[in-house]
């Protein structure tokens, strides 16, 4: 374990003309985030759209992610489809089987949004029992509901000693701080807390989040890593403070039709990411790509400013002439 933050995207998934999985492309999309500094990737899941792949494409775009990474760094993933715990727990084993490092259980999965804490831990503990010592995270993610995890939950989770990562989406300040704390009083050095809200980044960071891992990073992961980075360096406290407010600033505006917004942006910038999405149908507006024709404007400019070489088509191209894609 070491002290370094980290950057760690939320993938998204490149569909060919027909709608497909653009396998080629996934290559050149990681070699496009390990280039711009992330020190490891999560899989399937809510960027990557898995509520509209097949569960054979889940299966299948993980072990291309993983055997293409090729242990250059982490990669985690989604596990938790199934009707039953025991529909999850066999799902979680088959994606830890394609080599992730650990498995990500969605916290809406394991309760109905009326159900008590009670049942969410019940839920939980039951998994932990069935899944023999598979590596373990959670994510509150937005969908089926966000079901955030309160001080305690977590707190009882962590006791477990099961879980190894975090993806926190409690967005308030002071709810990730609680959370931070617990974690930081654990002394699990195995654990490992994200915090997905760019808003948060300087204060999650300077206050013991391991890191990042938000949509923001499908635009311009090359920030990301620089804010990770430098967070806590107090010779930099101007810059960090200031880019704090430009990513701020811009973080409501990516949002709209995401992920379309992030794959026209790719685009933007060199990559061969069609603008194709099957959790998103319809096409962006004139006037929403006008809004992420500044945000990149924006973007260069902060590069400007820091000292930051953007990544390159050409860099990415040459990466992926490197790693040529394994057979699936």
């Amino acid at each position: 374990m070491s002290t370094e933050k980290k950057f760690v995207p939320v993938m998204l998934t490149p569909f060919n003309l027909k709608a497909q999985v653009d396998y080629g492309v996934v290559s050149q999309l990681i070699d496009f985030y390990l280039a711009a500094g992330a020190k490891g990737l999560f899989a399937n899941c809510l960027s990557s759209e898995m509520y509209s792949i097949s569960e054979t494409e889940r299966l299948e775009l993980t072990r291309h992610i993983v055997r293409y990474v090729d242990g250059r760094v982490p990669v985690v993933a989604t596990g938790s489809f199934g009707l039953t715990i025991e529909d999850k727990v066999d799902f979680t084993k088959r994606i830890y089987n394609t080599g992730v490092n650990a498995v990500i259980l969605i916290t809406g999965h394991y309760a109905n949004a009326e159900d008590g804490d009670d049942v969410l831990l019940r839920n939980f503990n039951k998994m932990f029992d069935l899944t023999d010592n598979i590596p373990l995270g959670l994510y509150e993610c937005p969908a089926p509901y966000k079901r955030i995890l309160s001080p305690e939950v977590f707190k009882a989770v962590l006791d477990t000693r099961r879980i190894v990562y975090h993806k926190d989406t409690s967005i308030l300040h002071e709810k990730v701080k609680a959370k931070l704390d617990i974690a930081k009083a654990s002394k699990i050095k195995r654990f490992e807390f994200y915090d997905a809200h760019t808003p948060n980044a300087m204060t999650s960071l300077q206050e013991g989040a391991k890191g990042m891992s938000s949509i923001s990073g499908n635009f311009y992961p090359e920030i990301l890593v620089w804010m990770c980075d430098h967070a806590t360096d107090p010779s930099k406290k101007a810059e960090v403070e200031w880019l704090q407010s430009e990513l701020t600033r811009v973080d409501p505006m990516i949002h709209v039709a995401y992920p379309m917004s992030a794959k026209y942006f790719l685009r933007k910038r060199g990559l061969p990411v069609r603008t194709i999405s099957r959790a998103f149908a319809l096409e962006l507006t004139l006037e929403q790509k006008q809004v992420l024709d500044h945000i990149y404007e924006s973007f260069l400019g902060w590069c400007d400013r820091l000292g930051i070489t953007p990544v390159s088509s050409d860099r990415v191209a040459s990466l992926s002439n490197a790693y040529p894609d394994p057979p699936i």
